[in-house]
């Protein structure tokens, strides 16, 4: 089929037009940083502040919260995350703090974390924690100014 440069003109203003017109489909993070569906790869996020770091939680001991999957070692730690989920979650969506500071995300693991007046912060490595750490305040200033944004 041979198009003459009439069928072409006529393609070439029709397209933009099928823009308007056809939903745009949006891809967005989602709010909660999860491994197959699953926060903070497992850890309570609870023992952070009573064990002082990360413990595997008991997949049997489970809630969800903003559509994630939080696992716990006890039942007191499934309370009080349930009574008062904020207080325990990381920061960020358990996104890497460090990124959302720079104006992106980034997996985390458990190991890399931070306890700041109260809060939880994790990070894409212990390495990327080290840099985190050399100036905390100004990052979190930097990260609650592109928080959610980031998310896209």
């Amino acid at each position: 089929m041979t198009l003459s440069r009439r069928h072409l003109l006529s393609l070439a203003l029709a397209t933009p037009a099928l823009g308007l017109i056809a939903p745009r489909a949006t891809a967005q993070t989602p709010m909660i940083y999860t491994e197959n569906g699953i926060a903070i790869d497992g850890s309570d996020p609870v023992a952070y502040f009573d064990a002082s770091g990360p413990v595997a939680g008991d997949p049997a001991i489970t809630t969800l919260y903003l559509g994630a999957i939080w696992r716990f070692a006890s039942e007191a730690n499934r309370a009080a995350f349930e009574a008062d989920p904020m207080a325990f979650a990381p920061q960020y969506g358990g996104y890497c703090a460090y990124a959302v500071s720079q104006g992106y995300t980034a997996p985390t693991v458990p190991e890399a974390w931070s306890l700041v007046d109260g809060r939880l912060y994790l990070n894409f490595s212990t390495g990327v924690r080290r840099r985190w750490e050399r100036d905390i305040a100004d990052h979190i200033a930097a990260a609650d100014a592109n928080w959610p944004q980031v998310l896209g």
